[in-house]
């Protein structure tokens, strides 16, 4: 068995007496003692969290082949629209295979016009690398720095007043970045997230980190905060209706059935995956992302199979308690038959628990964009 990665920040974790678990070849915690993952869920919906992310993945895509810069290289690659943002800005995109299927969803920032840093997924970052690299022209290059850098959510309705006691800042746009200084230690400060609540991503040097997350904890626990789990990201995320690669999106499942097709710059002259994005999108026949409430008792999770007047009209990809809603809900791949508002049945481990079709999200949250 090959040995588990560690954030920069493990030790910390174990301190607290974390519940550990794999994540993408990482030891990532899971739930902290003292509430578990209701509690921190909770926590983020009402006041704030803490998030160790470093076993996200950090790439970089700099340089320039001739006209070609390192944005109008990425942009040829990935589906979402480059030249819709500029310098300092982030943006929500998908790395697709030929016939569509996702290889990753990621986060790119524009540092310049020159050089683009990449947030993938953890077990997919390689792969996303190596497909840049062997598409890269002479004079770009890709890089894989995935334990050069840790990331860190602080995420709920007092995300700014822990940022603003340790002097970094606040001010900017969501899904924009400052690169700045904390205790003359270089960070990214970006108002991105997973939860749906209004937060910040942080991306400190790998060596920098744990006076970082020291402070930020600290700064947490004094807004009556705490630190959150990945048990906690994934019922956030969920609520929110926010997909998971590997389950709501896969190289099974495109950007058109997850209801991703926003992600796709659609006029752009190409990127990896378009001609068969494009095809399926105009057939419209492929099963389409929505949302299960649970109207029985049961909590549906991945792969329950989805019935409709007796029918197998879909699969359940993502299920989870709601502690918002404290009941269960879902993300799943139905048929285009099945409309918002339709009764159905989720087979969970035999027993026939009653849904209804909705449109995620499936909470309504402080999120402040503006």
């Amino acid at each position: 068995m090959t040995d588990l990665l560690h954030s920069p920040v493990h030790d910390r974790h174990v301190a607290l007496g974390a519940k550990l678990a794999d994540f993408g070849g990482w030891e990532m915690p899971i739930e902290y003692p003292g509430g578990g993952v209701v509690a921190e869920h909770t926590a983020v919906r009402e006041r704030v969290g803490l998030f160790d992310v470093s076993h996200l993945g950090k790439a970089r895509v700099s340089g320039r082949a001739g006209e070609v810069s390192a944005v109008d290289f990425v942009n040829s690659c990935l589906t979402n629209d480059l030249r819709r943002i500029g310098p300092g800005q982030a943006q929500y995109t998908l790395c697709c295979q030929d016939d569509g299927g996702v290889v990753d969803d990621l986060i790119a920032y524009v540092r310049s016009e020159d050089d683009v840093f990449l947030i993938p997924n953890a077990a997919n970052t390689t792969a996303v690398v190596e497909l840049l690299r062997a598409a890269a022209p002479e004079g770009i290059t890709v890089e894989n720095l995935h334990d050069a850098y840790a990331v860190f959510a602080v995420q709920g309705p007092r995300s700014d007043e822990v940022l603003t006691s340790l002097g970094l800042p606040v001010d900017h746009d969501y899904m924009s970045f400052v690169e700045t200084e904390w205790q003359g230690l270089p960070v990214i400060v970006c108002r991105t997230g997973y939860t749906g609540e209004r937060g910040y991503e942080l991306v400190p040097a790998w060596d920098a980190a744990g006076s970082l997350w020291d402070a930020l904890a600290s700064a947490v626990a004094d807004q009556s905060g705490m630190p959150a789990g990945l048990g906690a990201r994934d019922t956030l995320r969920t609520e929110m209706g926010y997909p998971l690669h590997g389950n709501d999106l896969s190289t099974e499942i495109t950007p058109v059935m997850a209801g991703a097709a926003w992600a796709v710059g659609w006029d752009k002259e190409s990127f990896w995956g378009k001609e068969a994005l494009a095809e399926q999108r105009a057939a419209k026949t492929s099963r389409l992302g929505r949302g299960l409430v649970v109207t029985g008792r049961g909590i549906p999770r991945a792969h329950c199979t989805v019935l409709k007047d007796g029918e197998v009209v879909g699969e359940v990809t993502s299920g989870t308690f709601s502690p918002t809603r404290k009941e269960g809900i879902a993300l799943a791949q139905l048929e285009r038959s099945v409309a918002i508002g339709d009764e159905v049945v989720v087979d969970v481990r035999g027993r026939e628990v009653p849904a209804t079709v909705t449109k995620p999200p499936f909470v309504e949250v402080g999120v402040r964009k503006s």
